[in-house]
């Protein structure tokens, strides 16, 4: 699709600019690492940062209660879900650790998840292996790419797994995952299900109802727009119900009713810790409403356009193989260089052009399978511009010469 056909007019990109401080002096396209944020949400932050030098830490979030409680209902309107259900988080990794803690895991207990699930999940599925005998099952993906609905009903009629958890968008691709259809399959089979939405929220629609998850983790920092260090995770009424609760539950998440028991509190609040900043819990709120602003959708089609647009343009390059395969695709454009990624990022940034880069241990099945041990990650969002993504492909064919002269000893 071509960018400029877009749902969304000049003027509209315009007023988001202007609401965006640095995006008149960068080309940034690192929105699935952190977005830059629009000044309402810097506002929030700031806003309660000198409340707390006025009146104290302890004092100005009580002044300001009923605003903490607005921003989980923020967050649940992104989700589709009650306020009851949303717990505010350090981080969407330790949401996810949260969520994996409700289950008391035994030798023989199985995981099944993905090829392509988060490198920080892959790890405490791993960890879980080593410390409680949890065996990890992934699913095969289908010849268009991403996991195979078919194998998954399959696996979890043969293998009866514990829980299934899945990434719904992995970090070094612009797969999409088919979180829905998974979760019809967990729904049916009354399996646990526990989806990372941490690139997805923000740039895709996201109704926990449609997905039929038990959890969902997701951050401030990505393509919500929110400020770095703040995440949440959504807690199922059904599991709430069932008394779920992570196995390090603190005074925030419980009462200590008598010496020997706890009771717990009735809502998602009991997977939340006390000590958490509740200046970026209310700049996560503002964030949300920006989104729900904006309109979800509109952001989607066009990220996605601009996304569609980058790839076609780093095609053209030289050298440049771009590897984002799957039947339906995101917002974020991956490519091998030929060269080290990491260092023509670098080299984007002293331009004024922000990328990522992901390396083999940040996905080692995928990037083995691709054939690649870097790549550069290209992730616009609704704020940016065409031009910018002209600017950052010419950027990226320059360096990406430079890198092989260098290499090749041409200079």
């Amino acid at each position: 699709m071509d960018p400029m056909n877009r749902p969304a007019t000049t003027p509209e990109v315009s007023a988001w600019r202007a609401e965006t401080p640095g995006s008149d002096r960068l080309v940034h396209l690192n929105n699935a690492g952190a977005a830059l944020v629009p000044h309402q949400v810097a506002d929030a932050v700031d806003a309660h940062l000198r409340l707390e030098r006025e009146l104290g830490g302890y004092e100005a979030a009580d002044a300001r209660r009923e605003e903490i409680a607005a921003a989980h209902a923020s967050v649940a309107r992104v989700l589709g879900a009650p306020a009851a259900s949303i717990a505010m988080v350090q981080n969407a990794t330790l949401g996810f650790a949260h969520a994996l803690q409700a289950f008391d895991f035994r030798p023989g207990d199985r995981i099944l998840t993905s090829r392509a699930d988060y490198v920080s999940n892959q790890i405490m599925y791993l960890s879980l292996g080593r410390r409680c005998g949890v065996e990890i099952v992934r699913a095969p993906d289908g010849p268009a790419g991403g996991t195979d609905p078919d194998a998954v009903r399959s696996l979890i009629s043969r293998q009866r797994p514990t829980l299934v958890a899945l990434t719904w968008v992995p970090t070094n691709s612009g797969l999409v995952q088919p979180v829905e259809a998974i979760g019809e399959l967990c729904r049916a089979a009354e399996v646990p299900y526990l989806v990372d939405a941490c690139q997805a929220a923000g740039q895709l629609p996201v109704d926990v109802t449609r997905l039929g998850c038990d959890y969902l983790t997701g951050t401030a920092r990505k393509f919500l727009r929110g400020p770095r260090g703040v995440g949440f995770l959504y807690v199922s009424e059904r599991a709430l119900a069932a008394g779920a609760h992570p196995l390090l539950v603190d005074m925030r998440g419980a009462t200590w009713s008598d010496p020997d028991d706890f009771t717990l509190v009735p809502d998602a609040l009991r997977f939340e810790s006390w000590e958490i900043s509740h200046a970026l819990v209310l700049g996560l709120g503002a964030a949300a409403d920006y989104a729900l602003k904006v309109g979800i959708e509109t952001a989607t089609h066009r990220a996605r356009a601009l996304a569609a647009y980058a790839r076609a343009r780093l095609s053209s390059v030289p050298g440049v193989r771009v590897l984002d395969r799957g039947p339906e695709l995101c917002a974020i454009v991956t490519a091998d260089l030929g060269v080290p990624a990491d260092a023509v990022k670098t080299t984007l940034r002293a331009r004024g052009i922000n990328t990522s880069s992901a390396e083999r241990e940040d996905a080692v099945i995928d990037m083995d399978e691709k054939g690649t041990a870097s790549v550069l990650r290209i992730s616009p969002h609704y704020y940016n511009t065409a031009e910018e993504i002209d600017i950052a492909v010419a950027a990226v064919g320059e360096a990406v010469t430079g890198n092989q002269e260098t290499v090749n000893g041409e200079r």
